[in-house]
């Protein structure tokens, strides 16, 4: 689908991005035109596609799903929804919509039919069992997974994939795809891609063969974490021979399938709290927005927010903050990064072919590093220098100088 080679994703958080309650009501808050607030300032930035967590009803942080075919309460209902999408579209802003079917909450209805008829049951048969009792999701007895190889939870998953996309959605993202394997995937899919040809899909896969997932599950993407992984640990532990060997894995991972390329998620650390030296802040930045693959920026990345994911109760908090109802409501101090990210943006749109381009490294030392892109007609090198004094780096077309704790693209 060409329209995926052109994306650029703004990733967020809708639950906490509008304030919302921390557990389930029943009472109808219509918050989501807050998201579309932000339509034109996504646009702004250079950016045309929002990349959403989940917005269907759940107990509580919306990974614990009550109902697949209901917009989360807290958010409204189907017409805020539908509001969005053509709010959106208006745009040509694309929608990613956050799959979470490898597990449901504990007090969904498929549990409880599960749980009163037991696991040699049809309805038992609808998720996976230790023994007597429902599996949890890494260890999580409030997260039950659901049992992908049994052809009626295909049909289950198939039908609500399709119903959100008749609905306006473009694609999704299948929240710890890793977890079933990509093969549980694949029947799945095809039979989305029967209705919805164009759709784009992204897997959560953080380790293991990215290749083989893609090709085996017959997703079109996979989230680069090695490549988010080596980023802000080469630069921290200033030895860019990190970076180089990374670089090795995700060209052979481009040449296959685009990754999604990130510095930030909703379960991660922001890069701005995540790098010792807040001056080489732009230099991850570059390798998001220049690097091929889709990039995703979280949301608020882009403007320097910070914060820490730590372990336990409100460990995700401070990386999935309530945002102003509008960007009228923003610091100033976060403009100059807002500025960087629009013109890396306009290099990549200047430069279309960076999503497919070939990577190979150049010169390479502790602190600096210069990786060639390759798209056969045209052809740039990227230096990327986090020391304290300017650099010369060998570039594809000439010598590049980059300044300290700076990047340059020639």
């Amino acid at each position: 689908m060409a329209w995926a080679d052109t994306v650029i994703w703004w990733h967020c958080y809708p639950l906490r991005f509008v304030d919302a309650e921390r557990e389930a009501t029943d009472v109808v808050e219509h918050r989501l035109w807050r998201l579309t607030n932000w339509l034109d300032y996504v646009v702004g930035l250079g950016a045309n596609g929002m990349l959403l967590a989940p917005v269907f009803a759940s107990r509580s942080h919306g990974y614990d799903t009550l109902d697949h075919y209901r917009i989360d309460p807290r958010l409204g209902d189907e017409a805020d929804f539908g509001e969005l999408v053509w709010k959106a579209k208006e745009r040509g802003v694309r929608l990613l919509l956050d799959g979470v079917f490898n597990h449901v909450s504990a007090g969904h209805e498929i549990v409880a039919r599960a749980l009163a008829d037991g696991p040699a049951s049809e309805a038992g048969g609808w998720i996976r069992w230790v023994g007597e009792y429902p599996r949890g999701f890494e260890g999580n007895l409030d997260l039950v997974e659901l049992n992908l190889a049994n052809p009626a939870v295909q049909d289950y998953v198939v039908g609500v994939m399709n119903h959100w996309l008749d609905r306006g959605a473009d694609g999704w993202r299948l929240d710890a795809a890793y977890a079933a394997g990509p093969d549980a995937w694949r029947p799945i899919l095809e039979r989305v891609r029967q209705a919805h040809p164009d759709a784009w899909i992204l897997a959560e896969v953080i380790h293991g063969d990215y290749v083989d997932f893609a090709a085996r599950s017959g997703v079109d993407s996979v989230t680069e974490y090695e490549l988010w992984k080596s980023t802000w640990s080469s630069l921290n532990d200033h030895n860019f021979h990190e970076l180089a060997w990374t670089l090795t894995r995700h060209a052979q991972f481009a040449s296959r399938f685009r990754p999604l390329n990130f510095v930030g998620n909703h379960d991660t650390t922001r890069i701005a709290t995540k790098l010792t030296d807040p001056r080489n802040l732009p230099l991850a930045h570059a390798l998001l927005m220049l690097l091929p693959g889709v990039p995703a920026i979280y949301a608020g990345d882009e403007q320097g927010f910070t914060g820490e994911k730590t372990d336990g109760a409100g460990g995700d908090d401070a990386v999935r903050p309530p945002f102003p109802i509008d960007p009228d409501g923003l610091s100033d101090l976060g403009r100059p990064l807002y500025e960087l990210h629009q013109r890396l943006i306009h290099l990549r749109r200047t430069h279309p072919w960076l999503t497919w381009a070939g990577v190979s490294v150049g010169k390479v030392a502790d602190e600096t590093i210069a990786i060639n892109l390759d798209g056969g007609a045209q052809r740039l090198t990227l230096g990327l220098n986090s020391g304290d004094s300017p650099v010369e780096l060998p570039g594809l077309n000439g010598p590049l100088r980059v300044e300290p704790h700076g990047w340059a693209l020639g």
